[in-house]
This record gives C-alpha cells, sequence and structure tokens, in this order.
C-alpha cells in the first residue's frame, strides 16, 4: 500500500513531464527569436559592411580613391544597394578631372551574393556617367608611388573577385583627356551601354548606342572591352564592330549628302586599328549642286587620347574614277584639320568635273590623272572657300562635250595645220596638262598647256568656282604661218606681218581668255604687262600650300 501511495503523488505532481511536440515547439521558438536576433544585428552592420566592402572593391579595381555621396542597402529576399554621388579619383589626384563619376547608382543580388568567391552581382545600374581617360603623361607620373601603395593594400587586404551578370549604364560621356592642356577635350556621348559577365580580369561584352556629334547620326557598337588596365586606363583593350547610319554631311558647310558606314575596330584605346566603308548616295559640293553616289573604303589608325586618325590609305569610287588618299585627321582647338595626299591615276575627268562645275554634265571627258596636296584647315566657312590643293594634272583624249566647243576646236587644229577650207583636217580630240592650285575658292593654274594636232596652248590664270569667271593669259603657238590659216585677200595681206610672229618653225601669239565658263572670249593680248607679277604669286602660293 504505501508503494501505491508514492505511485499516486507522482501522477498528480504539478511538474508532471511535459510532452515531446513542446519541447520541439519551445526549441523553434527559441532558435527562431535567436535568428531574429541575429538578422536584427546582421542588418544593422549589413550597411557599413558593405559599404566598405564596395569601396574596397572599386579602388582595387581602379587604383583610385573612392568617395560616396548616399549609400543604403537593403535586404528581403534579395540585397539591394542604392546610392549617388559616385566620384573615383585616379591615383588619388585631384589635379586632373575624377576617373568616373555617376550621377546615379544600384546595385542587386541574391541574399547570400556576397559569401564566397567570387561575388556574383545580377546587376549594376549607373546613371550620369562621367568618365575621364586620362593622358599618358599623367598614367606615368607617380606610377612608381602609386604601384607600391597598391602593392601595400594588396598586402594588407585579400583581393575581391567579382563577377557582374549585367551592366547597364545610360546617359554616359567619355572623355579622352588630351597631353596638350591647351586643346580640348575628346568626348563621345553614349546614351545607352550594356554590358555581361563584367569582372574577373577577362573582356566583357558590350553592345552600345550612341548619336555621333558631327556629322550628326546613329552608331551601334558591339563587342569586347577589357580587361580594364588600372595603372594605364589608354591601355584597356577593346574590339568591335560598329554600324553608323544616316549621318547628315549638310553640317559642313559647302558639302551635303546621307552617309552610312560599317566597320570593325580593335586595339587599346590609345590606339585603334580601324578598317570599314562607307556610303553617300547623294553627295554633292553644294558649289556644284550634283549629287553623285560616292563609296570609299579605309583603313585608319585612330588614336583614342586625341581623336588624331591616321589614314592608310582611303579609296573612294566616284562613277568610273579611284581616288586614292593618305594622311591625317588631326584635332586641332577649333576642331579637324585634314591633310592629304590624292591621287587618281586613269580616271575619268567627267566623274570629277561634276564635283565642282555647275553645268548639267561635264563639259569634257577624257581619262585623267592626278597628284595633290590636300589641305583642310579647321574653321566655320565654307568647305570650297578653307579647302587648299595644290598638285598637277595631266588629261588625254579630251573630248568636249558641246558640240559648238567642238566644232570650234576642230577648226583651230585645221587653221593651225595650214588647212583652213579643208573640212577632213584638224581633230576636236586633245591632250590637256599643267599645275593647279587651290585656295579661297579660287582655281590657279600654272603651265596649262592644250593642245590639238597643229596647235599648242599654253596658260596661266585664275578660275573662280563661285561665278566661274575665266582669266587666263599665255601664248597660241601654231604650225601654220598667219597667212595659211586663211585664204583670199585675208590670206594675201597676212604674209606681210608672218615675219613678226614666226619664231623658227612655230608661229607664236600672244593670247587671252576671259569671260565666263559658258560664256568665255578669246582674243589677242598684246599688252599684257601682269603675267610675270601673277606668275610669280602663282610660285609663292604654291610653297606655302606644300
Amino acid at each position: 500500500m504505501p508503494q501505491l501511495a508514492d505511485s499516486a503523488k507522482l501522477t498528480h505532481s504539478p511538474h508532471k513531464q511535459r510532452p515531446v511536440w513542446a519541447i520541439v515547439l519551445w526549441s523553434l521558438l527559441g532558435l527562431l527569436v535567436l535568428l531574429g536576433i541575429a538578422i536584427a544585428v546582421a542588418f544593422h552592420y549589413a550597411q557599413p559592411y558593405v559599404h566598405a566592402k564596395a569601396l574596397q572593391l572599386l579602388q582595387q579595381k581602379f587604383n583610385g580613391n573612392v568617395e560616396v555621396a548616399n549609400f543604403h542597402v537593403s535586404l528581403s529576399s534579395r540585397l539591394r544597394v542604392t546610392g549617388s554621388g559616385l566620384v573615383v579619383r585616379y591615383q588619388g589626384r585631384t589635379d586632373i578631372p575624377p576617373l568616373m563619376a555617376a550621377r546615379e547608382f544600384s546595385a542587386e543580388a541574391g541574399p547570400l551574393a556576397l559569401l564566397g568567391s567570387p561575388w556574383r552581382i545580377e546587376r549594376i545600374q549607373l546613371k550620369g556617367l562621367i568618365i575621364h581617360i586620362p593622358p599618358r603623361h599623367a598614367a606615368e607620373e607617380g606610377r612608381s608611388e602609386a604601384s607600391a601603395s597598391a602593392s601595400e593594400r594588396k598586402r594588407k587586404l585579400k583581393e575581391i573577385k567579382i563577377l557582374v551578370h549585367e551592366l547597364d549604364v545610360d546617359d554616359t560621356e567619355l572623355h579622352i583627356i588630351p597631353g596638350n592642356p591647351q586643346k580640348p577635350e575628346h568626348i563621345f556621348r553614349i546614351h545607352q551601354l550594356v554590358m555581361y559577365s563584367v569582372g574577373l580580369h577577362r573582356a566583357a561584352s558590350f553592345t552600345a548606342h550612341l548619336t555621333n556629334y558631327k556629322p550628326p547620326g546613329e552608331i551601334v557598337s558591339s563587342g569586347n572591352f577589357g580587361p580594364w588596365n588600372a595603372g594605364d586606363p589608354g591601355q584597356t583593350p577593346l574590339a568591335a564592330a560598329y554600324t553608323f547610319k544616316d549621318a547628315d554631311l549638310g553640317v559642313f558647310k559647302g558639302i551635303s549628302g546621307t552617309l552610312s558606314s560599317q566597320g570593325e575596330f580593335g586595339g587599346v584605346l590609345e590606339q585603334l586599328a580601324v578598317r570599314g566603308k562607307t556610303d553617300t548616295p547623294n553627295f554633292q559640293v553644294t558649289l556644284a549642286g550634283h549629287p553623285v553616289d560616292l563609296k570609299t573604303v579605309f583603313e585608319a589608325t585612330v588614336d583614342g587620347t586625341n581623336g588624331n586618325t591616321m589614314l592608310h590609305p582611303v579609296r573612294a569610287i566616284v562613277g568610273h574614277t579611284t581616288i586614292v588618299a593618305d594622311g591625317a585627321v588631326l584635332k586641332e582647338e577649333k576642331g579637324r584639320a585634314v591633310e592629304l595626299d590624292v591621287s587618281v591615276n586613269n580616271g575619268r575627268i567627267e566623274d570629277l568635273m561634276l564635283l565642282g562645275v555647275k553645268s548639267e554634265k561635264s563639259p569634257l571627258t577624257g581619262n585623267v590623272s592626278l597628284h595633290t596636296k590636300f589641305d583642310l584647315p579647321t574653321g566655320q566657312g565654307d568647305v570650297t572657300r578653307r579647302l587648299k590643293l595644290v598638285g598637277k594634272f595631266g588629261v588625254n583624249h579630251v573630248w568636249f562635250t558641246d558640240p559648238e566647243i567642238r566644232a570650234k576646236v576642230q577648226s583651230l587644229s585645221r587653221r593651225a595645220q595650214g588647212k583652213p577650207e579643208d573640212k577632213d583636217a584638224g581633230s576636236s580630240i586633245s591632250e590637256l596638262q599643267g599645275q593647279f592650285a587651290l585656295g579661297g575658292g579660287i582655281v590657279t593654274l600654272r603651265n596649262l598647256i592644250f593642245q590639238v594636232p597643229g596647235a599648242h596652248i599654253e596658260l596661266n590664270g585664275t578660275y573662280a568656282l563661285a561665278d566661274e569667271k575665266l582669266n587666263f593669259y599665255g601664248t597660241l603657238k601654231l604650225d601654220a604661218k598667219l597667212s595659211q590659216m586663211t585664204t583670199g585677200l585675208k590670206s594675201f595681206f597676212l604674209k606681210a606681218v608672218d615675219p613678226f610672229f614666226r619664231k623658227g618653225d612655230v608661229t607664236e601669239l600672244p593670247i587671252k581668255i576671259t569671260g565666263t565658263r559658258e560664256h568665255p572670249s578669246f582674243g589677242l593680248d598684246l599688252h599684257h604687262k601682269e603675267e610675270k607679277q601673277e606668275s610669280e604669286k602663282l610660285q609663292e602660293f604654291q610653297k606655302s600650300g606644300r
């Protein structure tokens, strides 16, 4: 009986044993409380931790000091970082513009993105980004000191590896700072840029959309960029293809047309090899007003730090004529200056004439060869007024398209041979050659030689592109005597003056050609006294253009 009593007391004890499920529940609640406390503590320390790690990452990747005006971290099912006023200074220097500056930024990642290596960021977005690429001498200044400080940072801090799946950048400006502080920056404006798989010391693929400033037009480019060279940003690799559409050449006074281009480029930012082709189906020099289909194929080397471009070579095709140009496009304070060596071998003169004359069709046809120095300085004026040319040319098998002019040339040839009555004599096929210089819209010609069977003409003078005025003086040399150029009484009376104009076996007459291209005036010039002065001026002009 005593044993039963003791058993009963145990059964009715107020401290009776709890079931297993209750123990599990209370344990789980305890863990949740601890987890909540841990999350609260983690959230409290997340912002300064992520902030510090983000600054450390940027300092390592871009070798510079980092400043952030606003920085916010939110933790829910995802990690999200937002902020504004991001500034990265190249090697901590304040004497040059910041390497990078972003108006706004944001990043998204999974909750465990910062655990392990590399960090895996799903998306980073930047708005209002401005990038400055310093000149080479700025990159080299203090490089040893920067390298030492970078080595010290690496020794103290383990390098952070990062992989960004997608980087979106809107409203970007890329500023290339020239080596000469007196010259303006070279600016590219990129309104949309998307990069994929950024980080891990490898190239990232990208697609960029930008509007070219001058000539205005849309450029789409895709390729690979990087890895970023923190020690010398100008040595960062770049390889891509591009298309350039609907570029309006009308912004350059004196020419017009809609240009399209496609090609590819590669190298480093400081030296890019570019090759491609262009097509301008309605290209025209405004002065002439004749649209032509202009196609070019080119290879060039571009210095991205200043925009200077070396052309080697450019082949332009107009009609049946190929124009080959080698030279450079140089960026100057007020724009770009173009300096080229231009040549045409066995081209067609009519293709070139349509670029510079106003007539409905070329006044002459024939095979042309020429070589000229092409100098287009910077400025705001009309291209035809700024352009300078100095060179020489030759045209064979010249055929005048105007029947009236052909008849006059054939008559000259017939009379020059002393056969004025022979309708089968003479020829309108002629040869033309000379030296030329273009400046201020005026073509100056020296040693211009025009010859047909029986006649040889040497001229010096000018031709104005705008009003097409002619002002030429020179010598007409004839195989025949003056008296042999006509018949009847006129021939009889001219025999008396033959000796005055006959030099050896040739008759020489001083002549002048004035008026306009459409209405030229030919005549003898027995009192011209300015030829020597004009010749000297022409020689000075040619020297200045070389």
